[in-house]
Formats: C-alpha cells, sequence, structure tokens
C-alpha cells in the first residue's frame, strides 16, 4: 500500500480538514506533515463546530490512528488546550493520537522573536500569524531546535535554558517587553501533557504500517500558494506545504505516492500580506466575505476575498502532482448572476496563462472571462443529480481549464453538506 495525500491548491483555507474528516472512514491512519498551530482547520457535524489547529481532522473517528509528523512545530501550550476539548467531547486522544518524535517544539520565546520582527519590519511585514512558526523552523535549520524526543530526556531543562538565553540575547535589539515567566508556566503544563502522550518513529510506524496494508491520509495544511520554495515569497509560510513535503514531513519515500487530491474555494481568498491579483477590494469582495464567514479560524482576521484564478491553480496542481480535486464553497456563490474566472494574466504587455516569477499588482493584471451564476441555494442538496444546470457548467468548464477531474463539491459546512460527483480515487 501507498499514501494519498490531501492539500490546499490556494493560499490555505480552502477547507481540507471537513474534506480529511469526511474522507477518515476509507484510512486508518491521517498523518499531518508540516506547519504548526498557525494552520486552522474547520470541522462542523452535529450543529457543532470544531477547529484543529496541531491535531489531524481524523482525530474524531474511533479507531483511526491520527500521528502529528516529525515536520510539524507543535506549541505545548495550544496542544494541551485541543486536547482538553477533544477529552471534554469524549475524544479517546491518549488511544488515537501519536507524536513523532523528531517534530521540533515551539518556545514561548519563539512567539516573541516572531512578534519582534513583525514589529521590525514595520509596513514591510508579512502578516505572519504570531504563533512562533517562523522562529521555529529557523532553529530547527539552524540546528538549534528542541525536538519532542528531548522533552523525555533527563537534561530538557538544561537544553530548554540555554536556548531561550540565546533568544533572550536576540530579543535584547528590540524594544519588546514581555514577561517570560509568565509565559513559562502554560508551556511547562503543555510539557506535562505531550509526555503523557505516544511518542513514535513515525518513519519506521508509517512505513511499517504500509508493509501491513493499512491506508494512510497525509493532510496538509496552509496552502501551496504559500509554499516557502514555490509560494509568493516572501509572503509565505516557512515549511514545504506541497506534496513533496509529504516525504520531508513523514519520512515517506516518493514512490509510495498515490493519489493526491487538491482542495480550492470556488472563489478566492488571502489572509495577510502578499499579492494577490484577482483580490475584490470593493462591495464584490465583501459580500463574499460576508457569506463565506470569511475569518481566519487561528487569527480571526478578515480575509482578503476574490474570484478564482486558473493560472494559479494550474500551477498548484502541476507542483504537486494532483490527480483530482475537491471545489469548496460553491454555496457562497449561490446568489451571484454572474461570476468571474481569471483565465489568464497580463504580465508586463503579454498575455499569458501561467504563474509567473512575481504577480505584483504593478506586473500582473488578471483578465476575466464571465459565466453566469446558478442563483439556487445548494445547502439542502444532497446527490449529484441534483446540482443546478449553471453550476454543473461551472464545474465542467473549470474541469476543462485545470484538466483534472473535480470528484467532491462541497454545498456547505457540515461533512453531511458533501457531494462525490464521482467515486474518488481513495
Amino acid at each position: 500500500m501507498g499514501v494519498d495525500v490531501l492539500l490546499g491548491l490556494q493560499w490555505g483555507d480552502e477547507g481540507k480538514g471537513k474534506i480529511v474528516d469526511v474522507l477518515t472512514p476509507k484510512y486508518d491512519i491521517i498523518a499531518r506533515f508540516q506547519g504548526g498551530p498557525n494552520a486552522g482547520h474547520t470541522l462542523e457535524f452535529e450543529g457543532i463546530k470544531h477547529v484543529l489547529h496541531t491535531i489531524p481532522s481524523g482525530i474524531f473517528h474511533q479507531g483511526v490512528k491520527n500521528i502529528v509528523g516529525n515536520g510539524v512545530v507543535i506549541d505545548p501550550v495550544i496542544l494541551k488546550e485541543e486536547i482538553d476539548k477533544l477529552v471534554d467531547r469524549g475524544v479517546n486522544v491518549n488511544e488515537q493520537l501519536l507524536i513523532s518524535r523528531k517534530a521540533h517544539l515551539i518556545l514561548p520565546t519563539h512567539k516573541l522573536l516572531d512578534k519582534a520582527s513583525e514589529i521590525a519590519k514595520g509596513k514591510a511585514k508579512i502578516g505572519s500569524t504570531l504563533k512562533g512558526i517562523g522562529p521555529t523552523y529557523m532553529d530547527k535549520t539552524g540546528r538549534n531546535g528542541l525536538r519532542v524526543g528531548d522533552v523525555f530526556g533527563d537534561n530538557f531543562r538544561e537544553m530548554y535554558t540555554a536556548l531561550v538565553e540565546k533568544h533572550k540575547n536576540i530579543l535584547n535589539n528590540h524594544n519588546l517587553e514581555y514577561d517570560l515567566a509568565a509565559l513559562e508556566a502554560p508551556f511547562f503544563e503543555g510539557i506535562e501533557t505531550l509526555k503523557a502522550l505516544t511518542p513514535i518513529d513515525s518513519e519506521h510506524y508509517l512505513n511499517q504500517a504500509m508493509k501491513e496494508g493499512k491506508n494512510i491520509l497525509a493532510e496538509g495544511a496552509q496552502g501551496t500558494l504559500l509554499d516557502v520554495d514555490f509560494g509568493t515569497y516572501p509572503f509565505v509560510t516557512s515549511s514545504n506545504t506541497i506534496t513533496a513535503g509529504t516525504c520531508t514531513g513523514l519520512g515517506i519515500a516518493p514512490t509510495k505516492i498515490q493519489n493526491v487530491i487538491g482542495i480550492f474555494k470556488a472563489y478566492c481568498t488571502r489572509v495577510g500580506s502578499g499579492p494577490f491579483p484577482t483580490e475584490e477590494d470593493n462591495e464584490t469582495g465583501e459580500k463574499i466575505r460576508q457569506i463565506g464567514h470569511e475569518f481566519g479560524a487561528t487569527t480571526g482576521r478578515e480575509r482578503r476575498c476574490g474570484w478564482i484564478d486558473i493560472p494559479a491553480l494550474k500551477y498548484a496542481i502541476m507542483i504537486n502532482g494532483v490527480t483530482e480535486l475537491a471545489m469548496m464553497k460553491g454555496d457562497v456563490l449561490d446568489t451571484f448572476e454572474k461570476i468571474k474566472v481569471c483565465t489568464h494574466y497580463n504580465y508586463e504587455g503579454e498575455k499569458i496563462d501561467y504563474f509567473p516569477y512575481s504577480i505584483n499588482e504593478k506586473e500582473v493584471t488578471p483578465i476575466y472571462e464571465e459565466l453566469d451564476g446558478w442563483q439556487t441555494d445548494l445547502t439542502k442538496l444532497t446527490d449529484d443529480d441534483e446540482l443546478p444546470q449553471k453550476l454543473v457548467d461551472y464545474i465542467d468548464y473549470l474541469e476543462g481549464l485545470l484538466e483534472v477531474p473535480i470528484s467532491i463539491v462541497s454545498v456547505g459546512p457540515d461533512r453531511k453538506q458533501t457531494i462525490q460527483r464521482r467515486e474518488p480515487a481513495v
């Protein structure tokens, strides 16, 4: 057996958590491979909304193992909060959740460094979630970081103190007031919660599971256009959000990857700074924001909203080797009479259909085609045969441009509001 991958194709917030939750019954293991608590995966069922930041989105399915892989960075404070909420809802976390010993820890001083860096950048800030993600990955690549496996050693406190002293020396160069003792108390409470979980060498665990014929789904965080190598740099996250990140974030060989499910919204959103060619900073964008409840699950910040961007989607499909697509939040466009689709860019005076090195607004202008809206309430629909013809036309149009089948269409936030147009390959 191999591994299927599910990831986002835009700037994050595509609805990955919901689709992982919907598909989990087909799998034995759900494994998160990168990112940290800057992610917010929202699931909704039985009238209750659940937001996960670190724990994989299969956690609500009994009997399925959920793995936090080595490519993830973990904030023990946020992890404890998540676990406490799950326990209150009757989830057997100790039985279902496994943590890679090689996953790196976010320290309180990482978050302080994140904040200090953003303040120092002023207007050039990248829109960090201030969760300490960037500084933690910097320590990881700088070979200074602390890992989950370290908390079980006798010298963890000494290792922690040594790294914190390095951070404090850097913070001395910034005009930032902080109370480290107040931040450390919940951190070490979180460490005790972490120590009560089952640590694993996830690369060995997953490869053995494949030998035993187990079905594995790798869950990504953020989105392709936030990838540190292939996203809209420098307005990106600090990890590889693409399919290749599965290999380094879980210890899985490229030859073991099977199906790649790409998730995208029927429109487009972005949180924080950075280029966004199809942004509608006007009444249209505000209408999408309000109908779609486009506010960050992690930060609560307003998401910037605009029309779907085909050159960017084609780029993401190419980079990831996407084999099938899931279109999310089609219901948000229910009341639009006309829907725009960006099919090309005017890039420095030339019409192109690919994603260039830079999509700065001074260089790129979107070129649109306009389609009729379906003007139908999709939220009550339960079957592919019930989809209005105008929506079917929209889906067929996108499939023609993207050359990948759209097998799943989401028509609302609840797990039941999911229509499978064709049986997924998974």
